[in-house]
């Protein structure tokens, strides 16, 4: 009989899979969030990816350790080892979720981008932030109180994102004020007025419950650059200002 030879460079083919593009994007999260091997952030940006998911469906009180280790496919012992409470872990949820839409990278100056670009995109990141459904869902969940320490939980929230927001905003506004780009006596206030203005009237109907079923991608670009344009009337050099108080 002839013997069956094997080429000495053959190999298996790869049958490992790869993680998805969401995945990579959480791990690269989870380094910024704690220390651990690299199989530690796959299993610490799995639990985080199952609380994003899990806190907004069955809120705070209604999402129990053991059903996000459920979720994520790991051991409850997992869990705690990365997150000591499920404050900790609705902390770091939050906080994911914004770094995925609101990287710090945002608000770094581009020195030869128009002051304007860098608005828009801000304002574009913000607005579909607010507008997501877990995001709404959240938002409706703390405001009505109904959740047992929704005080605290609130505070977490508050820090996690939107004041996360808020001080990389007023970074930016600041650097652009440094660059004569922009004129504001009042950074925290315009910030603060940016953002109320993105959220405009569709974000409270979305809160009360409302779906502006009418709405496309279209509007709520044409919504963004309204903002802006209307941010840089006041604040944009030599811009004429009617103050009434």
């Amino acid at each position: 009989p002839v013997p069956l030879l094997m080429p000495s460079a053959w190999t298996p083919p790869n049958t490992v899979s790869q993680p998805s593009p969401a995945m990579n994007a959480a791990i690269a999260i989870a380094k910024t969030s704690g220390p651990g091997r690299p199989k530690d952030l796959e299993k610490r940006a799995a639990i985080l990816e199952a609380a994003k998911r899990l806190f907004p469906q069955s809120s705070f009180g209604g999402t129990s350790m053991d059903a996000i280790a459920a979720e994520a496919g790991v051991s409850k012992l997992t869990v705690y080892s990365h997150f000591k409470d499920k404050e900790t872990l609705f902390f770091a949820a939050i906080r994911a979720r914004c770094e995925e839409q609101m990287p710090a990278t945002l608000f770094d100056i581009d020195q030869d981008a128009p002051v304007r670009r860098q608005l828009e995109a801000i304002g574009r990141a913000f607005f579909s932030l607010i507008t997501a459904p877990e995001a709404v869902a959240l938002n409706r969940l703390l405001n009505s109180g109904s959740c047992a320490g929704s005080e605290k939980l609130s505070q977490l929230f508050w820090e996690a994102g939107p004041q996360r927001v808020q001080d990389g905003m007023q970074t930016f506004l600041r650097h652009e004020v440094d660059a004569g780009q922009l004129e504001i006596k009042d950074i925290p206030r315009a910030a603060s007025q940016f953002f109320a203005l993105l959220k405009g009237d569709r974000h409270a109907q979305l809160l009360c419950g409302r779906c502006p079923s009418m709405s496309t991608e279209r509007d709520d670009d044409l919504h963004v650059r309204a903002t802006v344009e209307f941010f840089l009337r006041a604040y944009a050099p030599g811009s004429e200002r009617v103050v009434v108080l």
